[in-house]
């Protein structure tokens, strides 16, 4: 064969031709190893992060008031509570230790958006807002409560977590404004909470500001309407009524000492 037909394969040496076959080996197992010490890292940057339905509010601006005199050196909060998707909003206002013998009331305004289409049946309701206590025995009343807000169904129930308490939970909804007022009261020992003892806390839920919903600003002024101020109508005469009854953990406090004496 001519010289100038040769390949030029034929002219490089065996063993320079063995060694770029090596490097190549090399480079593909390379690129093989990274790929696979990199595909968990890729997974895990992907992975959805579960969000919760009800988003708290960090600044939460009161729209409602509880007032119980009596009751003033207990815990008290608020917190306000949005749906993620719907809009909705909860107002939670709680009075007295969550976990004690002690009475603990706790009230929800509930104006929802677009997450349900209507509200449950007042026990169900009951017993999901209440989750937390585990309820156990509920068992709704034969008629419904007579409130300044108007007829209150009535679930009874005790807890099966935490301190054992027994427990009044009540719902009242509305159609126009799409309104549910709903909570428990709860407290030690052997006894329920007496519905009269529970419309005299409601007695004292108050609106604040109604912002940019006047129908829920007009729910409230009816309902001062036909606030009893605990079975004592004349509100000149006793226009701050005391709740010897309201608050039963009042007289377990100690009279404070009189300088003095």
């Amino acid at each position: 064969m001519h010289p100038a037909l040769r390949s030029w394969r034929e002219e490089l040496p065996t063993s320079f031709v063995r060694f770029l076959a090596y490097l190549g080996a090399v480079a593909l197992l390379s690129i093989g190893a990274a790929h696979v010490s990199q595909s968990p890292k890729v997974m895990t940057t992907i992975t959805p992060v579960h969000q919760p339905d009800w988003i708290e509010v960090e600044r939460p601006f009161p729209a409602f008031a509880l007032s119980i005199p009596e009751a003033a050196d207990m815990p008290a909060s608020y917190v306000i509570r949005r749906h993620a998707e719907g809009g909705g909003r909860k107002d939670i206002l709680t009075l007295g230790e969550p976990n004690s013998v002690s009475p603990y009331l706790q009230v929800e305004i509930y104006r929802p958006g677009s997450e349900i289409s209507r509200f449950a049946d007042p026990k169900a309701a009951i017993i999901a807002g209440a989750k937390a206590l585990a309820p156990i025995e509920a068992q709704r009343a034969d008629g419904p409560l007579a409130s300044k807000f108007g007829p209150l169904a009535i679930v009874s129930f005790s807890t099966s977590k935490g301190t054992p308490r027994h427990c009044l939970g009540f719902v009242r909804t509305y159609g126009d404004p799409r309104l549910q007022l709903s909570g428990w009261f709860c407290q030690g020992g052997t006894e329920f909470i007496t519905q009269s003892t529970l419309a005299c806390a409601l007695d004292r839920l108050t609106l604040l500001a109604a912002g940019s919903e006047p129908k829920i600003g007009a729910v409230f002024a009816k309902a001062e309407l036909n606030r009893s101020y605990c079975g004592q109508r004349d509100p000149i005469l006793t226009a701050t009524p005391k709740y010897r009854l309201l608050w039963k953990a009042i007289a377990n406090h100690p009279e404070p000492r009189r300088i003095g004496h």
